[in-house]
């Protein structure tokens, strides 16, 4: 079986799509992943990939979105945008891709396509041709909300109506890697979220390995318009927790410099390793409220403060504390000290983190996309 694996061409729409990809191709099928300037990935390998966004500039794209849609562009910053949003960036990105997927499918002949929401162009290339299509979600946004939204805007309608299309069927099948009890019931198969394959070898510094007189509190990169506003919140926070000195340890992830240089005391900082590796050595975790993020806290059971921000962020915030798993807003010293000492956000990352680990693995999910083909 062939099977097209189909991404919006920005960084990390693609990584969620990868476990399947994997098991798709460990089950001897053959894989072909296509998005755009998100490639090279770590975890990609051995799986082909081609690049079907050589011409597409999302950058200029959403500065074209911003002149044309000031407020839907405003809104969109602020996480409030909604559908308006989602049209206006991702119908023309979805417009450019689809002949080069067209094309893709003619040539390669996939037996199944699977694309992600926010890559509806992949079912368009799928229903071209005739070929069942999977809807994969990557995140925590309902999936057919968004490719409705999608297929009913004008670039699309254009699109479909060049390839001859008067309508674009329903997914075969969707599937859903988003806690029911984050987002309530949807009529999608579970597979458990997983990051994608990397080297196999851990960077994880030994003083992590170990017990820690504080409770460690990771921090990721993001939450600004400046990489490491969320960080530096942190370490300026960290002196106001307790007078007599900070009763909690901070660790960084891949710092800005001028943190690296001047971070003050009680804190540490790591390099590039694997959020699964970094998250069971600490008490909870701070970062920008990705789709992403959330998952891998809530996958290993740790406390989590999501920042409100762009996109799906402020929805992702809301759901996280909505949960009852972490807490959604801005960050300052108390909700630092909520995040260590609060039983019940504990409790509940635990509960969500045993409830995905119940959900089926990719490897389950094989059978599924084999009875389509």
């Amino acid at each position: 079986m062939r099977v097209l694996v189909v991404a919006a061409p920005l960084s990390g729409h693609l990584t969620p799509l990868l476990p399947l990809a994997h098991a798709l191709w460990d089950s001897g099928h053959e894989v072909l992943l296509a998005g755009g300037d998100a490639h090279p990935l770590p975890g990609t390998d051995p799986l082909p990939f081609i690049d079907v966004a050589r011409s597409l500039r999302v950058g200029r794209l959403a500065a074209r979105s911003l002149v044309a849609h000031p407020v839907t562009a405003r809104a969109e910053l602020a996480g409030r945008g909604g559908d308006a949003g989602v049209r206006s960036l991702f119908g023309p990105v979805n417009e450019e891709l689809t002949d080069a997927l067209v094309t893709v499918a003619e040539q390669w002949r996939p037996d199944v396509v699977v694309y992600e929401p926010l890559a509806v162009a992949g079912a368009l290339a799928a229903a071209r041709h005739d070929v069942p299509a999977v809807l994969h979600e990557n995140g925590l946004l309902d999936g057919f909300a968004l490719v409705r939204t999608l297929l009913d805007s004008r670039p699309l309608q254009r699109a479909r109506l060049r390839h001859g299309l008067r309508g674009v069927p329903p997914p075969a099948i969707a599937l859903t890697i988003a806690p029911s009890s984050l987002v309530g019931a949807r009529d999608a198969l579970a597979v458990r979220p997983g990051r994608a394959r990397g080297s196999g070898r851990s960077s994880l510094p030994a003083w992590l390995s170990g017990p820690s007189v504080r409770p460690r509190v990771l921090v990721l990169r993001g939450g600004g318009p400046v990489r490491g506003d969320l960080q530096s919140s942190a370490v300026r926070a960290l002196q106001g927790v307790r007078a007599d000195g900070p009763d909690c340890e901070l660790v960084l992830v891949r710092p800005p410099a001028r943190l690296l240089r001047h971070h003050g005391p009680g804190v540490r900082t790591v390099g590039r390793v694997p959020l699964d590796e970094l998250l069971p050595a600490c008490a909870a975790v701070l970062h920008d409220g990705s789709a992403a993020h959330v998952l891998a806290a809530l996958a290993a059971g740790v406390p989590q403060l999501a920042l409100p921000g762009p996109g799906d962020r402020r929805h992702n915030a809301e759901l996280v504390a909505a949960r009852g798993a972490g807490l959604g807003g801005p960050f300052t010293a108390d909700t630092l000290r909520r995040l260590l000492n609060d039983g019940e956000l504990a409790a509940a990352a635990r509960d969500v983190r045993a409830e995905i680990a119940a959900m089926p693995t990719p490897q389950a999910r094989v059978e599924v996309l084999t009875a389509l083909a």
